[in-house]
């Protein structure tokens, strides 16, 4: 009776974990693909687009803030990244090759600065968007536009594109979100449908969890498996 009853306990605890591992398959397969847009493709992008990882020296040269789906071909920064800017800031930076770090400490005149790329646009990350509260273009606009131009600020630009410079970059933090990305969701999924089909693959002929592996029909004889026993007993009463 103690044994009957530890089997059914370990197959309750089978079926619930199985359910458990089926779900965190399922879910594992719609995070990778709902991380693909917004995580992977972005991460994908801005490692193509070979960033210097030492801010250079910029400065802002104009901003526009337009208004109507017609002016805004572009924008310096968006909140959502698939719907259409209505309302957009616009930008524009020279930039020259120098370190922040040295122009700060080498009290440069800034107007005596050679400027490598002049009146590129600017772009808050390299998708030019975000959602909140990492992406603010509000707090954005304020910190490049208007109230600073002609004041030097560090900055980022792409040795594959030289023409796009934007102010947030990090190869560290770039690639630890692409790793996860792609890690997390697949090792999941894997390790689910591993367990699975480890307990359920009709050819494997193993046991989990100290539990035989067989289905709930299986537990029930067949039909002649009872003829059989039927004409056993049969044959037992005769003699």
């Amino acid at each position: 009776g103690e044994i009957i009853h530890i089997e059914t306990l370990l197959e309750k605890a089978k079926f619930y974990t199985s359910l458990c591992l089926g779900t965190t398959a399922i879910l594992s397969v719609f995070a990778f693909l709902f991380l693909i847009p917004f995580v992977v493709d972005p991460a994908i992008s801005t490692i193509l687009a070979d960033y210097e990882s030492t801010p250079v020296t910029c400065v802002a040269v104009g901003h526009v803030y337009a208004e109507g789906l017609s002016n805004c071909s572009w924008a310096s920064c968006k909140e959502g990244c698939t719907a259409s800017v209505l309302r957009c800031h616009q930008i524009l930076v020279n930039y020259t090759r120098l370190t922040f770090e040295e122009w700060s400490k080498g009290n440069i005149d800034i107007n005596a600065l050679e400027w490598d790329v002049g009146e590129t646009r600017f772009f808050i990350n390299t998708e030019g968007c975000g959602y909140p509260p990492r992406v603010n273009c509000s707090e954005f606009s304020k910190q490049y536009g208007y109230g600073h131009l002609g004041t030097p600020f560090p900055c980022f630009y792409s040795r594959t594109y030289p023409d796009m410079v934007v102010a947030r970059y990090s190869w560290d933090d770039n690639l630890r979100h692409l790793v996860l990305s792609l890690v997390i969701p697949n090792v999941l999924f894997g390790v689910s449908i591993g367990v699975l089909s480890y307990w359920y693959c009709p050819g494997c002929n193993r046991t989990g969890c100290g539990v035989e592996n067989t289905t709930y029909v299986e537990k029930f004889n067949s039909k002649d498996e009872d003829e059989d026993s039927l004409d056993d007993y049969d044959e037992e009463e005769e003699y």
